[in-house]
């Protein structure tokens, strides 16, 4: 069996023959993935009203299935790595919507914004080339950062003025978490998931 027809098999398997608990949070998971392709075309349509109440319905499933995971006990390598995609795609969305809807907002604080992009894609680039794909360690700092890129995002969508006191503080979240994945993919020898921070990279490599 290709690699290729071993990964959609496994997918097939996470997303329709796994237990009822499993099927369910896997199904949350993909449900953000095959949105993202719908929430650009709202964006480049300009339905904003529908786009943001769809977006908003993204990140409240990414806040969900983690605890659902953990409440119910499923984990697994390839829903890992499906949600961290998810929750990729869900954030590039909103930064979508962000630069079509808000561009002079864009424009104007696009040396924050691109230093930020710039750090998740040399982390993004720096996994690829170490483990072969993506990192998916879902630590405390990335789980963070993600609430306040929420709550900023779609304050945008729902609020005529732009939230500075949100926008601030997701952007340096959001770059200390991404330098903290760098070290942690220099610290760890081998692709791990689910790695809750920069102590327990350094603890897990010690043992």
């Amino acid at each position: 069996m290709t690699r290729q027809k071993k990964q959609i098999r496994d997918f097939y398997d996470l997303a329709f023959r796994s237990g009822r608990s499993a099927k369910l949070i896997n199904l949350v998971t993909i449900y953000r993935i095959i949105t993202f392709p719908l929430l650009i075309y709202l964006v480049l349509t300009e339905q904003y009203d529908i786009f943001k109440w769809l977006l908003g319905v993204s990140f409240f499933t990414d806040a969900i299935d983690g605890h659902l995971a953990r409440r119910f006990k499923v984990n697994s390598i390839l829903g890992a790595k499906l949600d961290s995609i998810g929750d990729d795609l869900t954030v590039a969305a909103g930064i979508f919507g962000l630069a079509y809807g808000r561009w002079e907002f864009f424009k104007e604080h696009l040396p924050l914004i691109g230093s930020v992009l710039l750090i998740f894609l040399i982390q993004f680039v720096y996994s690829l080339v170490k483990y072969g794909k993506p990192t998916s360690f879902h630590t405390y700092l990335a789980k963070i950062a993600a609430v306040l890129q929420g709550l900023f995002l779609l304050s945008v969508f729902f609020f005529e003025d732009i939230q500075y006191w949100l926008f601030y503080p997701a952007m340096i979240v959001t770059g200390i978490e991404l330098i903290e994945e760098i070290i942690m993919v220099a610290v760890l020898p081998k692709w791990k998931n689910d790695v809750k921070g920069l102590y327990w990279a350094l603890k897990s490599r010690r043992e």
